[in-house]
């Protein structure tokens, strides 16, 4: 999606000015340690890291198209830059990286920016733990007092012989860099929150400096030569695939690093600012642009290749930047500390930069990433990454994980259970578990001729997808057995019926997913599947014709998302009454369709089950379906018990699935449910304790983060409400529903705020009273006494929230009231 910059006043960009410029000054002052370490860890002259820090903040912070993030020398590219650096020189990698430049250019033109975002993220993790691993291992050699070698593993092999032969100062120096860097965030105390403002690398390295010149101690120190002696870029020299293969690396690499921290930069903005304080989206498109603009101009003058930077993009953002002129900004001053404070940079240990640089690459191993990854069963990509970037390097790294990841998905593509049961009722089940293809066929075919020719079977088709081959061995073998007098039901995951004879196997294998199911129930406990009887063809699989089931199907929904509510939708029943009976002129169709197959078919439509029948349906659609994926979750539940994050109360109305709504699931939600979602005022007539109880319980015992009262459009309790007449005899419901009569008070005074939709009016009085009613309610909830203690506290956040049925559309309460004095229930999109 293209982002466009709103358009922005004088007295806009002057009220931003000084929370830009503040912001470019944290930046800087994390910048240039980084740089001059990354510049040292690469073996390129240090003045490179300074023109690609000042060049990534002014040429990529104008042109890219992610206004927060921050551009310059990045520690992804540490390992690729070292290798060019070793085989071609300094300069020859100054014209690699102009090419790779030049090459972004031409990605950008075709618009490719989204498709880098194609691979898998745990290659893309993999392949930075990798690096990480790799600088480490490389860093801690100078943080010893010695010299790196040229690979990772002579590194790991030269470690011993560099510990036997330690240099106590650079050790000592690093040391002290490292404690600095970690315990910096972690000062206590009041003085301990103003010196936390400065950074902690730029605190780290200072510390180190004054220590280490106070001292007087002998190291060895940066040594920035005259800029008269800068090297520049020449002519490309060495093998043509080799220098084309070098292009390729810089510019996949660096363009993968810069799009994944453009995105990451804009979720941290997202969760961190209001939708009145955020800047556009990212196009990355135009970052891609802005990337390579700024490789060329880097790799012209000298400097390292360029990247998005996460760490001084996310200090950005942090620290309130409003703009791009803060990137911009921060790439000035680099520009003047390159030339006006080498005097002051001369000083900086050497040891000092390679501890900043090795914490870095420690740092990109990152465990939420493992967590991650293992959560997705994906562990074996991440590791055989790492293991293929430190042995091999980067290119044949990301290459290895690209292969296993495929030949993963191949294997879980492939893999199908198939079992056979012999039920006490003499029937045979088989269940095919998994996509059926044709590397499952000598087991499907093995199976099924265990099955006794006079015998009645069932198969249970439970996956998205049967190629020809699964599917002609089930006929033949379907056939076969119905001509020796055995007979036949096929069915789905939940009991649905699966047509296999005379359909075509993508039929047949859309038949076996839960999303197509065409909502059937039979009366035996099949789910109206197909029965096939002794020595008939299989081809009356359900009532109906094939395209109008079809069709049916697909109004019912068969995405993916709905896929948690399959049984839902097995016996919710919404069609019109046409399709739910059969007519005269669908009986006659389906008696001439049995008059041409030589036989009679049962034409009386199958009743909905209802009640206990329903119940227990849905019960057993859950412990066959649902309960072996979450059996495992439960258990750790019910080991360490609940600990859900927020109160959710909302109305008991059946139409709000509070699970489906919120995306949430086991422990994740403490609900409340009644009618009209109300909260009693502690201490009104006829209070309902068990609501306070709850809330109480949330509060103190739980110790949720934040409590929502969600309202929903068409609320019988608000309608019962508006048309309440004084004098009537009262019920339970009704002395219920007096806690409602506080909202209906707030919607007729002239001295409260109204409540509305953002960029429309309430579509009736109706709908006007179930937003005044989520208000009114949240006032409600801060009179309760626990509420009130964790609100001052700041520990408890309070939220409202509208959904509307109709639109299936979810609506959050804005902070504040707008200009009309009406408080606002702004849209929550798919991607906030």
């Amino acid at each position: 999606m293209t982002a466009t910059s709103p358009t922005r006043t004088p007295q806009g960009v002057r009220k931003d000015f000084p929370a830009d410029l503040s912001a470019s000054i944290t930046v800087f002052l994390i910048a240039i340690p980084l740089s001059l370490g990354i510049a040292l860890a690469t073996g390129a002259p240090l003045q490179a890291g300074l023109v690609a820090a000042a060049v990534g903040g002014i040429v990529a912070g104008r042109l890219g198209g992610a206004p927060l993030q921050v551009s310059g020398p990045a520690a992804g590219l540490t390992v690729v830059t070292a290798e060019l650096i070793q085989h071609y020189g300094w300069r020859t990698t100054c014209a690699i990286t102009v090419l790779a430049g030049f090459c972004q250019l031409g990605l950008a033109a075709l618009r490719t920016a989204r498709s880098a975002l194609m691979v898998s993220p745990a290659i893309v993790h993999g392949m930075l733990a990798g690096i990480g691993v790799t600088i480490a291992l490389a860093q801690l050699h100078i943080v010893l007092g010695g010299t790196p070698q040229s690979s990772a593993v002579a590194n790991v092999l030269g470690l011993p012989g560099q510990l036997a032969d330690l240099h106590p100062v650079a050790l000592g120096i690093s040391a002290l860099t490292l404690v600095v860097l970690l315990g910096w965030p972690r000062l206590p105390g009041r003085a301990g929150r103003a010196l936390r403002k400065v950074p902690a690398p730029l605190a780290a390295v200072a510390t180190a400096t004054v220590f280490a010149a106070l001292a007087g101690l002998s190291l060895p120190r940066v040594d920035l030569p005259s800029w008269r002696s800068h090297a520049l870029p020449e002519m490309p020299e060495g093998p043509v695939l080799g220098l084309i293969a070098a292009v390729l690396t810089i510019t996949l690499v660096g363009s993968v690093e810069s799009l994944l921290s453009a995105v990451a930069t804009d979720k941290l903005i997202a969760s961190e600012r209001g939708t009145d304080n955020r800047p556009p989206r990212a196009d990355l498109d135009r970052e891609l642009r802005g990337q390579g603009a700024a490789n060329i101009v880097s790799g012209a003058l000298g400097g390292l290749p360029i990247t998005g930077v996460a760490v001084r993009s996310v200090a950005n953002v942090k620290s309130g930047a409003a703009s791009r002129k803060s990137s911009m900004l921060h790439g000035f001053w680099v520009l003047l500390a390159a030339f006006l404070l080498v005097p002051v940079l001369d000083l900086i240990p050497l040891a000092t930069l390679a501890a900043l640089v090795m914490a870095v690459g420690v740092q990109m191993v990152s465990i939420t990433h493992l967590r991650s990854v293992t959560r997705h069963r994906e562990a074996l990509v991440y590791g055989t990454t790492i293991v293929a970037v430190v042995l091999g390097g980067v290119l044949e790294g990301v290459a290895v994980g690209i292969a296993v990841a495929v030949a993963l998905a191949l294997h879980r593509l492939a893999r199908t259970r198939i079992t056979l049961e012999r039920l006490d009722s003499g029937v045979h089940r088989v269940r095919a578990r998994g996509q059926l293809t044709f590397l499952a066929v000598p087991r499907l075919s093995r199976v099924l001729n265990q099955i006794p020719h006079d015998t009645h079977a069932v198969i249970e088709l439970d996956g998205s997808f049967m190629d020809h081959a699964a599917y002609e061995t089930i006929q033949d073998w379907q056939q076969s057995h119905l001509a020796h007098g055995g007979s036949l039901e096929v069915t789905g995951r939940s009991g649905q019926a699966a047509r296999i004879n005379g359909a075509d196997p993508g039929a047949a294998g859309k038949t076996g997913s839960p999303g197509g199911a065409d909502g059937t129930d039979g009366g035996d406990g099949t789910g109206g599947a197909h029965r096939s009887g002794r020595g008939h063809d299989a081809r009356h699989a359900e009532g109906g014709r094939p395209a109008e089931r079809s069709r049916r199907s697909q109004q019912r929904g068969t995405h993916q998302c709905c896929r948690p509510w399959t049984p839902w939708q097995n016996h919710c029943d919404h069609r019109a009454p046409s399709t739910r009976t059969a007519t005269a002129s669908t009986m006659a169709e389906a008696a001439a369709a049995a008059a041409d197959d030589g036989g009679a078919q049962e034409l009386s439509p199958t009743p909905r089950r209802r009640g206990a029948g329903q119940l227990a349906s849905g019960i057993s659609a859950f412990q066959r379906d649902t309960a072996p994926h979450v059996r495992d979750e439960l258990a750790r539940l019910a080991r360490e018990g609940q600990r859900p994050s927020q109160l959710f109360i909302t109305c008991a109305d059946s139409r709000l699935v509070t699970s489906m709504i919120t995306a949430s699931g086991p422990g994740d939600l403490f609900t409340v449910r009644n009618v009209g979602n109300l909260v009693p005022l502690p201490g009104a007539e006829s209070t309902d304790d068990s609501v306070a109880a709850a809330i109480e319980y949330a509060v103190d015992v739980l110790q949720v983060d934040s409590i929502t009262v969600c309202g929903h459009s068409g609320c019988g309790a608000m309608q019962a409400l508006l048309s309440s007449a004084p004098g009537v005899a009262m019920t339970p419901l009704r002395r219920w529903l007096r806690h409602g009569l506080p909202s209906l008070a707030r919607m007729a005074s002239r001295h409260h705020a109204w409540a509305r939709i953002a960029g429309q009016l309430p579509a009736d009085a109706v709908e006007q009273l179930c937003l005044t009613n989520v208000v009114q309610q949240l006032e409600h909830l801060r009179a309760h006494e626990s509420v009130a203690r964790r609100l001052a506290e700041g520990t408890l956040e309070l939220h409202g929230m509208y959904f509307h049925v109709g639109e299936a559309q979810a609506y959050l309460l804005s902070e504040g009231e707008d200009f009309f004095d009406c408080r606002v229930f702004d849209t929550v999109g798919q991607h906030a």
